[in-house]
């Protein structure tokens, strides 16, 4: 059966993130033509908006947003059922192209543009690998601990955007969403095919990290 508030706080938050990320990637390339410039405010922005959104859409739907935790929890935490699997990522993939569509709006550009920034690269593939597992395990890492995930999200991306010189995408609803904008943020759409695949090796790599140091709840008990 479909969870209308989880599906719609997936969508939402997906899209919202993606506002931020793309808004801020244009309104930084307005404002200067310092690239380390744009990446502050880039990643500034991202994780402000991070933080703020995991904190709301978190009791509603865990605050995925992103179709490799979703998968990994799927099998970590074995909470979900595929049905609702499936629909969380098809929210999370709308919702990143929406939420291009509209930062693009937003900045008086076209409403679907195409990226023409290639990313790509042995070292920027390898560092969206590094990127993803750093991720998941801030993620189920922060949760075993009690501690605060939001503010732990937030923090890592905020930085992982500077020591990853793929400027951690780590998620691939996102990276689908940011091919739409032709802008700092973007990512041309023949670079986002080795972007998925990376991460998604970086989800497998991950999940057998988090399930030798931080095992389900039910496995811990």
């Amino acid at each position: 059966m479909l969870n209308t508030r989880r599906t719609l706080a997936e969508f939402l938050g997906t899209a919202l993130l993606v506002m931020a990320v793309v808004g801020s990637g244009i309104m930084a390339q307005n404002m200067t033509t310092d690239v380390a410039l744009q990446l502050l405010a880039n990643a500034v922005a991202t994780g402000g908006a991070l933080l703020g959104l995991i904190t709301i859409f978190g009791p509603v739907s865990g605050a995925s947003f992103n179709p490799i935790v979703s998968l990994v929890g799927f099998f970590i935490d074995r909470e979900t059922t595929i049905s609702t699997l499936v629909t969380d990522i098809i929210a999370q993939v709308g919702g990143a192209i929406a939420g291009c569509i509209i930062a693009n709006i937003m900045f008086a550009h076209p409403f679907i543009e195409t990226s023409t920034k290639i990313r790509t690269g042995g070292p920027t593939w390898f560092s969206e690998v590094v990127a993803t597992v750093g991720l998941l395990l801030i993620i189920w890492g922060g949760k075993r601990a009690g501690a605060n995930v939001a503010a732990l999200v937030a923090a890592w991306i905020t930085g992982a955007y500077w020591f990853t010189s793929s400027t951690s995408i780590a998620n691939p609803a996102v990276g689908i969403g940011r091919m739409f904008s032709n802008s700092f943020a973007g990512i041309a759409p023949e670079s986002m095919p080795m972007f998925a695949f990376m991460q998604l090796i970086g989800g497998v790599v991950g999940f057998a990290i988090i399930a030798i140091l931080w095992p389900s709840n039910k496995a811990q008990q």
